[in-house]
């Protein structure tokens, strides 16, 4: 049996695109499945609008997501790199084998004639296409082009009426009428460079691709492109196509509409989970067997490994996926509370810079971690969840003192809670809390009358972590200060 092969090719001409990095998971997950490789090759035949920087975050976004490929480009890495700019005159002699045959012809219309062309046909309400007025040129039109200096593109005879059927791994069965492909095909630009079509054609071939799985938006490049395997006499590989990913408003998610949301930096730098990413892409469009529950016990949440394990192309839906943002959340949060402790107090670091973290010691930074993650959609939000460890005091903002800190009741809470810090167990945090509860009893005081002065008083707010987790997390010496500061002239403290 031949060894699977399939590929990511993305184009250098942007971030890593939501829908791209779905589709390398997908391409990653079938090799995986049948034991074969996986290769990231760069696709940057646009040399206007290819860069470097979208290269370095293309490579950075996959291994983000915990994805490694067996051959293709790396920056810096052990692969050696698969560009198509290092292949130009390789594309050119295939190109010229084409014309020798007759499948191909030059093409000396400039710019400015098919500019014109297509502005006829669009004023006539005509289908924008090629009219394949160079394919019969005589000798005499060619010399004569070629002596007005013209530089010929090559394209590719595309006959018309005539079905390209395929048995798609996703959609089943496609038919597409070459009427509906553009007219002749260029294939090689004026300027030397191979188009797109052309160029994963040969890439393709050279480097045995078995299957090749892409977004819906493709439908026609595959058409085209198993004309060329077929004039190439080689056999093309297995196509599969997806349903792109949609908003709620049926609008395809593009930077134009969406903006950085698009793109995977911006979960990275908004501090999502890589896990939860890759978690909800791949459940947008595809289900796990009926019968199949994950280590959760669930069929929602999986891992990256168990997919591997389980992943078939022809449980990925043929409808458009939809991005719920909320659902994305969902899994974000999730994975904040079920990743080690550990693990999540690392990634926390970036977003805890302002602060002064000599203040305290990994472990006591995890437990603070573990206090407040319960509360986090995303790790970007710990700095304000964060922010009442750090300092002896804390700002009590004006209407939280006149509101909860000013009453006898609160003076009283604050008093007897000072009073009884010695007896609280501070590594406990249950143990913390039942004595506040226990004092509670004692002055005939409960609920947010008892809580609240509490919080207000130790965080300069009435909302956070459970109390007895904040009071642990903070220490005697913290709260003492905090407790003190807030009882002083029946005021909250200033933050020093």
């Amino acid at each position: 049996m031949t060894e699977v092969r399939v590929r990511i090719a993305p184009s250098p001409t942007g971030n890593l695109h939501l829908g791209t990095a779905r589709t390398a998971l997908y391409n990653y997950l079938f090799a995986k499945k049948h034991k074969g490789k996986f290769v990231l090759r760069l696709e940057d035949t646009d040399n206007e609008r290819s860069d470097e920087k979208y290269t370095k975050d293309i490579i950075d976004g996959l291994k983000w997501l915990g994805l490694s490929w067996d051959e293709g480009c790396d920056i810096g890495g052990p692969y050696p790199p698969y560009r198509q700019t290092e292949k130009i005159d390789h594309y050119e002699h295939i190109a010229d084998k084409l014309l020798t045959n007759g499948f191909a012809y030059l093409c000396y219309a400039t710019p400015e004639e098919l500019a014109a062309m297509k502005e006829e046909q669009k004023q006539k309400g005509k289908s924008i296409r090629y009219d394949n007025r160079s394919r019969d040129l005589s000798d005499e039109a060619r010399s004569k082009y070629e002596a007005e200096g013209r530089l010929p593109s090559f394209r590719f005879r595309i006959d018309e009426p005539q079905d390209v059927r395929w048995d798609d791994e996703i959609k089943g069965p496609i038919t597409v009428n070459t009427s509906d492909l553009g007219g002749d095909m260029v294939i090689i630009k004026s300027n030397g460079v191979a188009t797109y079509n052309f160029a994963v054609v040969i890439d393709d071939i050279d480097m045995q691709m078995t299957h090749v799985l892409r977004g819906e938006d493709h439908i026609h490049n595959t058409a085209k492109q198993l004309l060329l395997f077929e004039a190439l006499n080689c056999k093309a590989p297995h196509y599969g196509h997806t349903g792109l990913i949609f908003d709620s408003n049926d609008r395809k998610l593009s930077k134009r509409e969406h903006g950085e949301l698009v793109h995977i930096d911006f979960y990275r730098i908004e501090g999502y989970m890589p896990e939860a990413i890759v978690n909800y892409l791949i459940k947008t469009s595809w289900t796990p067997p009926n019968d199949w529950t994950s280590a959760n016990g669930t069929d929602e949440i999986f891992s990256l490994i168990e997919a591997e394990q389980i992943f078939d192309i022809k449980r990925v839906s043929k409808a458009h996926a939809r991005f719920d943002m909320d659902k994305l959340n969902w899994y974000n949060a999730h994975y904040l509370r079920s990743l080690p402790l550990s693990t999540v107090t690392e990634r926390a670091r970036p977003y805890l810079t302002d602060f002064d973290l000599s203040e305290c010691s990994n472990a006591e930074l995890e437990k603070l971690v573990g206090a407040v993650r319960d509360g986090l959609t995303k790790l970007s939000e710990i700095k304000a969840a964060a922010r009442f460890f750090f300092g002896n005091l804390v700002d009590v903002p004006l209407d939280v003192k006149e509101q909860v800190l000013s009453s006898d009741d609160a003076r009283k809470v604050l008093g007897e809670t000072l009073s009884s810090l010695s007896k609280m167990p501070f590594e406990d945090p249950k143990g913390v809390k039942h004595v506040v509860d226990t004092l509670g009893k004692e002055l005939g005081i409960k609920g947010k009358n008892l809580y609240w002065p509490l919080r207000a008083a130790l965080s300069g707010s009435t909302q956070g972590p459970d109390l007895g987790s904040m009071m642990s997390v903070l220490g005697p010496n913290k709260v003492q200060a905090r407790l003190k500061a807030a009882l002083s002239n029946g005021n909250g403290g200033s933050h020093v």
